[in-house]
């Protein structure tokens, strides 16, 4: 079972109530998912940012499931948007698909995607005790 450790008593609170770290059990299984994007099984990404997390998170899921995992196991994301405003359908939907559980999150605004009409793009490491 994962530990978020949350410390703001200690250190700067994160938005959200968002964990410091994350500590995976010994002998755990990892899962290291690469950068997801927006597009759907046929290809197309929606224009609306909101609906583009929403794929992505639904393509981690995928991906979890894969691993015998869920979204309980992440360790840790990293989110990656051209416009900052986009956090904000980020932080709407992560409790959709994470719950309670809040591990560590990275947010970087970056330039554009080389994939036309990519606007949002989520990495995720998972843990599952063995």
């Amino acid at each position: 079972m994962l530990t978020v450790h949350t410390l703001n008593d200690q250190i700067c609170a994160h938005r959200d109530n968002g964990g410091h770290a994350t500590e995976v059990p010994p002998n755990a299984r990892l899962l290291f998912c690469n950068g997801q994007v927006g597009a759907r099984p046929d290809a197309t990404v929606p224009d609306d940012t909101g609906e583009q997390v929403e794929v992505i998170f639904e393509r981690i899921k995928v991906i979890l499931a894969a691993a015998d995992m869920d979204f309980q196991d992440i360790v840790k994301l990293t989110v990656y948007v051209t416009d900052h405003a986009i956090f904000e359908d980020f932080y709407r939907l992560r409790g959709r698909y994470l719950g309670d559980h809040n591990p560590p999150v990275v947010l970087l605004t970056v330039g554009p995607f080389p994939r036309p009409g990519v606007e949002v793009e989520i990495e995720a490491i998972a843990a599952k005790a063995a």
